[in-house]
């Protein structure tokens, strides 16, 4: 309102200005977030030159590309927005437990190959997972695309994904929005744990 009034002299009320915004395309959005310490010229570089061609070959068949990153659900309240008339209260359970999740999302089919424990994930998890995608038995290249953690940049790592012929893929440093699966964990927190209590850890 005041910037318009700035800018054009005429005073519009709220509903007024609403609905022009409205009416230009405008809305409402949360703010997002990007790591602050980033560097935006990197990561365009890293996905014109080493992400995008090997998407391209996943596309076509001619490659595998999985996503990878940990995740570490804590038994406790994960509160979400509700629609309602006065403010809702959920349970909050006792402790800190917590479930990890080392998943690899699939680029094209979305197929998810995890290694879950309820104590902590290392390079042994990490060396677990690659089992497992050795175990698919998939006849293209594989490509995981993976921060830099430093159990995922181990001697005992490289040497495994050498064996079974995995490109592992680093991310540059401060990337996680490059990170497809970062939106398998936004999801699973919106659809498994905002507004709902777990009153067991094995129901958690």
């Amino acid at each position: 309102m005041a910037k318009i009034k700035e800018l054009t002299g005429i005073k519009r009320s709220e509903n007024r200005v609403r609905e022009f915004l409205k009416s230009i395309g405008m809305a409402p959005r949360k703010v997002g977030t990007i790591p602050a310490k980033a560097d935006p010229d990197e990561q365009e570089s890293f996905v014109k030159e080493e992400l995008e061609p090997r998407l391209e070959e996943a596309e076509s068949g001619k490659r595998v590309v999985f996503f990878v990153d940990a995740a570490h659900f804590v038994l406790a309240p994960f509160l979400g927005i509700l629609w309602c008339f006065t403010r809702l209260f959920i349970k909050a359970p006792s402790g800190r437990k917590r479930f990890n999740v080392l998943g690899a999302l699939n680029a094209v089919t979305h197929e998810l190959i995890r290694v879950t424990n309820d104590t902590y994930i290392n390079a042994q998890s990490f060396c677990d997972l690659l089992w497992c995608i050795s175990r698919l038995d998939l006849e293209v290249p594989i490509t995981l695309v993976l921060d830099n953690a430093r159990y995922q940049k181990c001697k005992i790592v490289w040497e495994l994904a050498e064996a079974f012929h995995i490109e592992l893929l680093y991310l540059p440093p401060n990337s996680p929005n490059l990170n497809l699966i970062e939106r398998l964990w936004k999801f699973v927190k919106k659809k498994c744990l905002y507004s709902k209590y777990y009153s067991e850890f094995k129901d958690f």
